[in-house]
């Protein structure tokens, strides 16, 4: 007898197989869970075949088929979990070398048997071919292995599934190509139609054992993370020293090492309780293992839904995507023991030396000495972010806080920058470019974005590369809203420290990044500034030159052009034949181009740009272009204007180039051409080249984050850049289009929302029509229709959502929860919040279905028109205004294309709806009419507008005046007071006595009457203007430093007597750095400025609330032997 004999009746090559997983179960482990898979695929190919409500998808293969969404629909989540786990294991049976043990197979038998229950409840023909019920599955009934039976290999597994699916293959082929088969197959597909019919009245009371499968998928997780739970002990491991009646307990799950001590226990609780509820009860079972063995583990608890981690020695806990390997658990235990201190560990030298870049390495480090796990590091463009968090990856990895780093930039270009400076600064770590290197032997892995979240993705049967606790610090060049907003996954994949970097000004980092890292706004782990960056001679200054055209900023007017021009202008292929009376700023530069205003550009940059090579060649320059057409055509008008230079002078780097990067490897070079690169967005940002000294903003910008990043491309230094000694000073912007104008205006930007996903915006707006519907209580018939349209919609969606991907995975409990149908019958305001929330921006099969873009912009005008119709909401209201603005301008512009046939089709409608007529009164279903029709024929619309229209007009340059971005330095005063005397200081800083007191060198006498005497004879100031500024400063030597300054590097080497060989704490070096400022801008710090503003500001104890006394007070003795070089020294 089997447990299988009910099912052989109707389906008895199911059933056969079946049979055979049961049989084999202790003597044939891998052959029965191979055959359980076989008895799977069997049933879900009659499936397809029989139910001719099922839809097949793109693909053939078995996990394709499970996950389809109509499939998805009619198994419901259960059974689907069942057949997916069925298939996972039966898969590893026949791929994977790893044994496959009597424990591992009989559950599979049990799950295969759960599915032939509900095989035969849903499509048994007859009564009696329904299985009892309450029938349970007999264990009994499971032979045991006869004495001799030998097992197949799993080369044999193999060979036959390669058979199986040939024989697949061609019965299918066969059935298509015969129509007496056909004729078989429709009959079938007739009679269990009617046989689903009366299942359908049929209660279920089976009882599928959900939370049996979802603990076995448990069992499946931990194996893919290597755990084969082969020993006993694995499971149910008993535990003395409990707080119970009995004192014993019993761990789900041990994660044991290679040397017979607790590595991890998991605690599983079921799925219908919070994973976090078993967190009391697995700290209690890793107390009483520590006491057993010696070894505290890691602990893991989970609900198979939600799982979490908690290293209770060192954090709290937070939730993982799944559990981390033998290995991986060996090096968290590990470092309980070996990670060192990191503050007081030395960070390389040779790797940075700055003083703001040590400070940033110091601050995150005592960051995450405190045990926060994210920092965020604001850092100018050119002042070395990348050799920051290289030297900080040395650090951690030296100290045993990290084995593997991963980077991630948003660009090739960024990508391949950084893999060569981890290979150039970390020579003995091995760095791979994940874009062109696939060796995981590596500790340093770069990589874009996309590429990482495709390695992590799990497609069908193959498992990601990396998994959750595969890396021990993630750090993202670039850190913004938009790239969480879109790759925000990622972060939450990984368990790992986390640093951001970005050029964006501290003040203009959005409120939502701060709070990515947990911080408070404004207040990053560390930041240096573009000005303090500039003031400390870390970086270059820009020099404005806006070049004022009167096209650029007027637009083009026919009554303004000579007569020779109007008749080039009524000459023109103008846009639907019709000749303008002007042309607007805007579009100059977008579809109108004139040669006579790139050409002026040109002229000014070629003529007043900063130049090399003794000034014969112009300096590496790039142009940053309106659009393509744009940057083609510029390049056009400098081949023409310069032909000397052969085409290669200046070239058009873009997304769309060949060779693109090869044209950036060569610009970057300084003796190779191009010498300008002209670029649409792709040089905007992280493009190292220290020898650009050119920047042409041919374009308007309206972001500041952009803005500051393109500023960026040109502040790097570069020493000896106009011969020996002669090293980069600055760097010219020309502006065209008034950025600097703009962006030099105190006036705060408007934050700018990252725009949702279309299909997540689709998704919310499906859900909030469903609501507003339900909230309605209509029982209008169109109503009820598109309401029940949506859920099915909405429903199709969630049920196409593979199990397997990492991003379903991290939302499973309300992917399962929405993939039953019965919850959108009915959903409370709650439950529709939460679809919204966790399932819009989730990849489903049925996205891969509707690709054409255009057709789903018009969905979401007509979902958001709809919305206007049923809910009196003001916002609404106005939403429909602006979409039914949008529809009708859709519908006049395929009332142009009227002479297309499916156009002609529709035309009664189309005109309807671009009248205003047709929306007085119009009802949800006018709306969804037209929706259905007209969506499908929005590409037609002609989207380009305006032909690209080419003049030659003669355009206007106003006069020069000088214009440089203002650049807010912190701490420095920005006050012009005594500019006169600075002016004549900065003049004559060569002269002896002014070089011994800005380096603090002692004065003499002698000195200061030197000093006196070029005041008066050579600056033309007054005995009396010298008076006033000697009494105020108690000294000339103080009154004239206290104008000029110290030299940075004196005011560094006078605090060195003070730093020592000690490692200071990352605010203990921010304070002595800003002692430093203080000394370079005013040549003195006396004590009392310490407990005041700035200092203050910063410490409001003062160097009191950071230093120990004695620290203290040599602090005061230095800072007093500084200001005692401005004086006489006593004899």
């Amino acid at each position: 007898m089997s447990n299988f004999d009910f099912i052989k009746t109707a389906w008895p090559e199911i059933g056969n197989e079946a049979h055979r997983a049961e049989h084999y179960t202790f003597g044939d482990p891998r052959s029965s869970v191979f055959y359980a898979r076989r008895a799977l695929e069997l049933t879900v190919q009659w499936m397809y075949r029989a139910d001719s409500t099922l839809t097949r998808p793109y693909k053939d293969d078995l996990a394709a088929l499970l996950f389809e969404p109509t499939f998805t629909t009619l198994v419901g989540p259960a059974i689907q979990a069942k057949m997916n786990l069925i298939r996972k294991l039966g898969n590893n049976a026949v791929h994977k070398p790893a044994p496959v043990r009597g424990t591992d197979s009989l559950p599979v038998v049990r799950e295969l048997f759960q599915v032939m229950i509900w095989l035969a409840t849903t499509y048994a023909a007859k009564a009696e071919l329904r299985p009892a019920p309450g029938l349970l599955f007999d264990n009994s009934a499971v032979p045991h292995p006869q004495p001799g039976a030998a097992a197949q290999t799993q080369a044999q597994l193999q060979k036959l599934a390669t058979e199986n699916t040939a024989k697949d293959v061609a019965l299918a082929q066969l059935a298509a190509d015969n129509s007496g088969l056909r004729a078989q197959v429709a009959a079938l597909q007739e009679q269990i139609a009617a046989a689903k019919a009366v299942s359908a009245v049929i209660v279920d009371t089976h009882d599928y054992l959900e939370d049996e499968t979802r603990h076995w998928l448990i069992d499946v997780l931990l194996e893919e993370a290597g755990w084969p739970l082969a020993d006993k002990r694995d499971r149910e491991f008993a535990v003395t020293g409990m707080p119970n009646a009995s004192g014993t307990g019993f761990v789900d799950y041990v994660l044991w090492g290679d040397d017979g001590l607790p590595l991890g226990l998991v605690e599983a609780k079921r799925t219908s309780r919070n994973a976090q509820a078993g967190a009391t009860q697995a700290r209690l079972y890793a107390d009483a293992l520590e006491q057993q063995f010696g070894q505290r583990p890691i602990i893991f608890y989970t609900n198979g839904y939600e799982h979490f981690i908690w290293d209770d020695e060192r954090y709290p806990q937070r939730e993982v995507s799944g559990f981390y390997t033998r290995d991986q658990l060996v090096l968290l235990v590990q470092r309980r023991a070996a990670r060192q201190a990191l503050v007081s560990s030395a960070i390389d030298n040779t790797i940075v030396g700055r003083s703001y870049q040590v400070q940033a390495i110091t601050k995150i480090a005592e960051s995450f000495e405190a045990n926060q796990r994210k920092a965020l590091l604001v850092m100018a463009t050119g002042s070395g972010k990348t050799r920051t968090v290289i030297a900080l990856a040395d650090l951690l990895m030296r100290a045993n806080w990290a084995k593997r780093v991963l980077f991630l930039a948003d660009r090739r270009a960024l990508v391949n920058q950084a893999t060569k400076a981890f290979k150039e600064f970390l020579p003995t770590v091995p760095a791979v470019n994940l874009l062109t290197e696939k060796d995981t032997n590596a500790r340093v892995f770069v990589s874009t974005y996309g590429t990482i979240m495709g390695l992590i993705s799990q497609d069908g049967d193959t498992p990601g590369r990396f998994g959750p606790g595969y890396f021990d610090l993630i750090v993202i060049d670039e850190a913004h809203r938009s790239v969480y907003q879109k790759y925000g996954e990622i972060f939450t994949y990984f368990d790992s420290l986390l640093v951001g970097l970005t050029a964006t000004p501290k003040d203009e980092v959005d409120h939502n990044t701060y709070g990515l890292f947990n911080l408070e706004d404004g207040v990053p782990t560390d930041s240096y500034d573009l000005g303090q960056a500039i003031a400390d001679g870390y970086l270059v200054p820009p020099v404005g030159r806006p070049i004022d055209l009167g096209f650029m900023a007027r637009g083009i007017r026919y009554t303004d052009l000579s007569d020779s021009e109007r008749d080039q202008w009524d000459l023109l292929e103008w846009d639907d034949g019709l000749v303008p009376t002007e042309v607007d700023a805007a579009a100059v530069n977008k579809w109108l181009f004139n040669t006579d205003t790139v050409d002026k550009v040109l002229e000014v940059l070629m003529t007043e740009g900063r130049r090399v090579a003794g000034g014969d060649r112009l300096g590496k320059t790039i142009v940053f272009a309106k659009n393509q057409e744009h940057a083609r055509f510029i390049a056009a008008r400098f081949d023409a204007n310069y032909p000397e230079y052969k085409g290669t002078f200046a070239q058009v780097i873009t997304y769309q180039s060949d060779y693109v990067e090869t044209l950036i490897e060569t610009f970057s070079k300084p003796e190779q051409t191009p010498h300008i690169a002209i670029s649409v967005d792709m040089l905007d940002t992280g493009i190292d080249v220290p020898d650009v000294v050119n920047l042409v903003f041919f374009k308007p910008v309206y972001s500041k984050t952009k803005y500051w990043q393109m500023i960026g491309r040109g502040t790097r230094l570069r020493p000896d850049l106009y011969g020996p000694g002669a090293d980069k000073a600055d760097f010219m912007i020309f502006d065209v289009c008034g950025n600097l104008d703009f962006f030099n205006q105190d006036f705060p930007e408007n934050a700018t929302p990252v725009t949702p996903p279309l299909r997540q915006r689709l998704f919310a707006a499906r859900v909030r029509l469903l609501g507003a519907i339900d909230r309605t209580q209509t029982t209008d018939a169109t109503a009820r229709a598109l309401r029940e349209s949506l859920a099915a919609g909405l429903l199709g969606i969630v049920t196409g959502m593979s199990r397997t991907n990492f991003l379903v995975r991290r939302h499973l409990r309300a992917v399962e929860r929405f993939a039953d149908p019965l919850v959108w019958l009915d959903p409370s305001p709650e439950d529709l919040e939460d679809a919204a929330e966790h399932l819009g921006d989730l990849p489903s099969a049925v996205h891969a279905h509707d690709t054409d873009e255009d057709a789903k912009r018009f969905d979401l005008l007509a979902l958001r028109a709809q919305l206007g119709v049923v809910d009196p909401d003001p916002a609404y209201a106005a939403a429909f205004a602006a979409a039914k603005q949008r529809i009708q301008q859709v519908a006049r512009g395929l009332g142009e294309q009227r002479n297309i046939p499916i156009v002609k089709q529709n035309l009664e409608l189309i005109d309807a709806v671009a009248s205003d007529l047709w929306w007085d009164g119009v009802t949800l279903n006018l709306l969804e009419l037209a929706r259905l029709r007209l969506r499908g024929l929005v590409y037609l619309v002609d989207k380009t507008s305006r032909a690209i229209v080419y003049t030659d007009f003669e355009d206007t340059l106003g006069e020069f005046a000088p214009l440089s971005p203002h650049i807010v330095t912190p701490g420095v005063d920005q006050a012009r007071f005594r500019q006169k005397l600075f002016a004549f200081l900065r003049e004559h800083e060569d002269q002896a006595v002014l070089f011994k007191l800005r380096m603090g060198r002692q004065l003499t006498a002698l000195d200061l009457a030197e000093l006196e005497r070029i005041l008066l004879q050579t600056g033309g100031f007054s005995v009396a203007e010298i008076a006033d500024g000697v009494a105020e400063a108690n000294g000339l030597g103080m009154f004239i430093r206290s104008v000029a300054g110290m030299d940075r590097s004196a005011a560094a080497d006078a605090l060195s007597a003070f730093v020592g060989d000690i490692p200071l704490t990352g605010n203990q070096l921010a304070f002595v750095n800003l002692i430093i400022e203080q000394l370079t801008q005013r040549g003195a710090v006396p004590t009392k400025l310490l407990y005041e503003a700035p200092f203050t500001d910063f410490a409001p104890q003062g160097p009191d609330g950071l230093f120990t006394d004695a620290q203290v007070t040599t602090l005061v003795r230095v800072l007093a032997g500084v200001t005692a070089t401005a004086e006489v020294a006593a004899s």
